[in-house]
């Protein structure tokens, strides 16, 4: 049941990418060329343009020269070649031999390329494995986005160069659809909407990618963590608390030492104060700790300190621990890209028997948090190891193979669609990555569920089966929410700041006509905030409409209004965020209805 990407979008972008390519080369024809693929939603070129300047305001031009080109209906035709052909066909771009090289090193013989134009004199040619569409009059609507550097393959060592981005649909109808969303996109910006709605903050002396919660994002965060504890703990989870630095040999250990370290910070050496360091007086003997980057290791500790039978499992360990990763500053992006972050992150111990049950079961936990309760909606992506290169990944061959099977049949008893990634498997296991739908079809890597079979044997965790003999427990790592950063980041996002009654920060704001009814305003707040119900009362110093407009203005769910008549009547006028329309209601009712919406 697994999905398959389309086949044709794939080829329609990656040809786009060429044409762009072409276009530019003939308003530029010094220029040297990096690479260019294709994306989820368009295509990118990179280039080195050497002395010459170019800006968006070229696109236009760009996109002339574009037309023309899938106006000729070019065939695009695809050619195999040698290594020394190669280099001839190619020894004016330097970007190209260095990717030629490579592949030689690779123990690639045979290099292919495509090209158009006419058969005799094509105008355009590439270094390119493919795939592409059979002529360039396939392309469909296409428009060129924006500018960008990036330096070549990626590295900040290399040169930088000028990265041009592009999309291009089967349809104009397609294509405005996209451009439409994308002016969306601009204004659900979390970056924009945290800080109107006051959630969080980024200052650069506390450090960059380290995120201050205001009280308005505090508040939500809370509410999400207390619902979701509550869920874990009726499913059988266990909770661990664990700190948030470990000594040296804890992540030797673990292997993060060794594998993981371009994402770790470099160790904190222990064994002398603030006040000794500044003094520069040498310590005696130094501990080395560092940041964690995982809560694992602390977890399978926790395990390992006390003696475990058959009878035992499954243990599920879970915790909200803040870890550490080190991301270049380029990298660092708002709340979805950061350097300290909480993960709610869960181990689960279990048999060889109880593991299709257990990892059913998280499965259905993420559908019931993702799309029962956020409303996303999830792609399943199952990543497997490559069978050709067995020799990169950690475990035992029957161990791969009885998980592997697992996660098929499970996902396939639960008649639920995935797609199949061969070669995507963590080194120390196979994994389901759960991938989201937000309310504009942006798809956003959120969930994991991975089996790990280097940290049991790297721990050397045991138990005592029902012979009395001891055995390695299956181990399933489980993060449903990811980073809670993250998480808030898609939230704000999807929902444009204006959140469900239940998780938003602020669920209702009482609003006094004038102020001699402040009296009944704080009335009305005591009996709500008797249910924890989430208040703003607004003192009278503004008008009303203004405050009826800054009410909306943060998206509050319900604005209540109080006045004479109310007072008389105990009762209060009611706006619902959205919505022009007010309503009059019985406070107690009013309280009743509120008390419907939570979860």
């Amino acid at each position: 049941m697994a999905k398959v990407q389309n086949e044709k979008d794939i080829r329609r972008r990656h040809s786009g990418s060429h044409i762009m390519t072409a276009a530019v080369r003939m308003m530029f024809p010094n220029i040297k060329m990096g690479v260019g693929p294709w994306t989820d939603d368009g295509f990118y070129q990179d280039f080195d343009f050497g002395e010459e300047k170019i800006s968006d305001s070229e696109f236009k031009e760009i996109e002339k020269k574009m037309r023309w080109i899938v106006n000729k209906n070019f065939p695009i035709r695809r050619y195999e070649t040698d290594y020394k052909t190669a280099k001839k066909l190619f020894a004016h771009d330097p970007f190209k031999l260095e990717l030629i090289e490579d592949l030689k090193k690779d123990g690639e013989k045979v290099f292919s390329f495509y090209d158009f134009g006419e058969q005799e004199k094509p105008f355009y040619r590439d270094l390119c494995a493919g795939p592409h569409l059979n002529s360039t009059g396939e392309l469909g609507a296409f428009k060129l986005m924006k500018l960008a550097g990036a330096y070549w393959r990626g590295d900040e060592k290399n040169q930088m160069l000028t990265r041009i981005y592009g999309t291009a649909f089967d349809t104009k109808e397609e294509l405005d659809e996209y451009l439409y969303q994308i002016e969306e996109a601009k204004k659900r910006d979390h970056r924009v909407l945290g800080k109107q709605l006051g959630l969080y903050t980024i200052d650069p002396e506390v450090g960059l990618g380290l995120p201050l919660w205001k009280p308005n994002g505090a508040t939500m965060l809370m509410v999400i963590k207390r619902w979701f504890e509550d869920h874990q703990l009726r499913r059988g989870y266990i909770p661990v608390m664990t700190p948030h630095i470990g000594r040296k040999a804890l992540w030797e250990m673990s292997g993060h030492w060794g594998f993981y370290n371009n994402s770790m910070y470099p160790p904190i050496e222990l064994g002398q104060t603030l006040a000794d360091y500044q003094d520069k007086r040498k310590p005696d003997e130094n501990e080395i700790y560092l940041l964690k980057p995982m809560n694992c290791p602390f977890h399978i500790k926790i395990y390992t300190s006390d003696p475990h039978s058959y009878r035992d499992f499954p243990l599920r360990y879970y915790e909200f621990g803040t870890v550490y990763r080190f991301e270049q500053k380029g990298e660092l992006g708002g709340l979805t890209r950061v350097r300290g972050f909480t993960q709610d992150d869960a181990h689960i111990m279990c048999r060889r028997d109880q593991l299709a049950k257990e990892f059913g079961d998280v499965i259905d936990f993420g559908k019931f948090v993702l799309e029962e309760t956020f409303g996303f909606t999830i792609n399943m992506y199952a990543s497997f190891r490559d069978p050709k290169k067995k020799e990169k990944y950690l475990g035992k061959d029957k161990d791969w193979e009885i998980a592997e099977k697992t996660i098929v049949d499970i996902l396939n008893k639960k008649k639920i669609p995935f797609v199949l990634d061969i070669g995507e498997a963590a080194f120390y296991g196979p994994k389901v990555d759960f991938k989201v739908k937000d309310s504009l079809g942006r798809e956003w890597q959120l969930s994991t569920v991975q089996f790990d079979f280097n940290l049991p044997a790297r721990f050397e965790m045991k138990y005592v089966n029902e012979k009395g003999e001891e055995e390695q427990p299956f181990m399933i790592h489980r993060a449903l929410l990811g980073s809670l950063e993250r998480f808030a980041a898609i939230l704000i996002e999807h929902y444009a700041g204006a959140f469900p009654f239940w998780f938003a920060p602020v669920q209702v704001a009482i609003l006094p006509v004038a102020a001699i009814h402040e009296s009944y305003g704080e009335e009305v707040e005591k009996k709500l905030r008797e249910k924890l119900i989430r208040i703003d009362r607004y003192d009278t110093r503004d008008s009303l409409d203004k405050r009826i407009r800054d009410s909306q203005m943060r998206k509050i769910p319900y604005t209540v209004i109080v006045g004479n008549k109310e007072k008389d009547e105990n009762t209060v006028t009611i706006r619902k965020y959205g919505e022009e329309k007010q309503k009059v209601m019985k406070l107690e009712d009013f309280l009743a209805q509120l008390e419907s919406e939570r979860k």
